[in-house]
């Protein structure tokens, strides 16, 4: 059995974690850290997991009982906790970060964990950096076109993501009377995703000179990312099928559709749905996955899997909601 620790056991996506390695058959949760709920049951905060299980939230750090860590923790905290207690972790212990601390190539050995991109990479990695959630629907409808010269021009792309990518926190933007049949743009061409984005796609076409000109979106449901992204392609629509088709050919959770995408379809599920059109000289690339799974918690499990040589899928063949 793979012994986990969790770091940061109260938001969002820590709950969606536990959610998945309660039930993977290859797990056992040996701690779930949280210094402001340190002797609460885990079901108190993540309700949903009531008679699941009777972990119980800590504030030590046994870090020699376990084989993999993961941080659930706010951007910026992973670095300074790697910082004050690196030295304490066994080097033999895998880390997964879900926060953006080690997502860009740096002073660091954490490799960036898109299994659709570096597969290979995140199977030989003791350090992960889980993508984040606008950045893995993005990369998805782009890699293949990028991976193989399609793309020369500027690349616009609108996404509406769901309010529990803001986290647990209330703020002005997430409080459902405000988000509530309402929708609004926030960071306009200069969101924090792009960055990572850039470096991966720069590393399929070093030569690529054009703009990813992006435009995130408030949407009023809760969880969830569509992704629309367009830019000029001279490849006709029937080699671009092509081109998806061979590229996702053997992804375990990222598939290519033959007609565009309800996000519905995805929601409470670790897949990505990736669908592509022509209209004259305009390439059309569609992708939608669940922002909270695949976008998060899902995605760091697969990477896990991968980690220890298990099957992608282990513990991950989730239901989608359907209705």
């Amino acid at each position: 059995m793979i012994r986990v620790g969790i770091i940061g056991g109260a938001g969002y996506t820590a709950g969606e974690l536990l959610r998945i390695l309660v039930n993977h058959p290859e797990v056992e949760i040996a701690f779930v850290n949280s210094q402001s709920n340190a002797g609460n049951p885990v079901w108190q905060v993540h309700s949903g997991l009531i008679g699941d299980t009777d972990l119980k939230f800590t504030d030590q750090l046994p870090f020699n009982d376990i084989d993999v860590l993961f941080f659930c923790t706010a951007h910026g905290d992973s670095l300074k906790f790697m910082e004050a207690h690196g030295s304490e972790i066994p080097e033999n212990c895998r880390i997964v970060d879900l926060a953006q601390d080690f997502r860009l190539a740096g002073n660091h050995d954490f490799i960036y964990g898109l299994p659709e991109f570096q597969r290979h990479r995140i199977s030989g990695a003791c350090h992960v950096a889980n993508p984040g959630c606008f950045a893995t629907c993005i990369q998805l409808a782009l890699l293949p076109a990028f991976a193989n010269g399609l793309v020369s021009d500027d690349v616009h792309v609108n996404g509406i993501t769901g309010s529990t990518g803001a986290g647990v926190k209330p703020s002005a933007t997430t409080h459902f009377s405000w988000r509530s049949d309402n929708i609004s743009i926030y960071k306009t061409f200069r969101h924090q995703h792009l960055l990572e984005i850039n470096e991966t796609l720069h590393k399929l076409e070093t030569d690529y000179s054009g703009r990813l000109l992006f435009v995130p979106q408030r949407g009023c449901f809760a969880r969830g990312i569509f992704v629309t992204a367009y830019t000029r392609c001279d490849a006709s629509l029937e080699e671009v099928q092509e081109v998806y088709s061979n590229y996702y050919s053997d992804a375990v959770f990222t598939h290519v559709v033959s007609s565009a995408p309800d996000m519905k379809q995805i929601v409470g599920t670790n897949k990505a749905l990736v669908y592509v059109d022509k209209f004259e000289d305009q390439l059309l690339m569609v992708s939608t996955i669940d922002n909270l799974l695949k976008g998060a918690a899902g995605q760091a499990v697969q990477n896990m899997n991968l980690m220890f040589g298990l099957p992608e899928d282990t513990g991950l063949r989730l239901k989608p909601i359907g209705f």
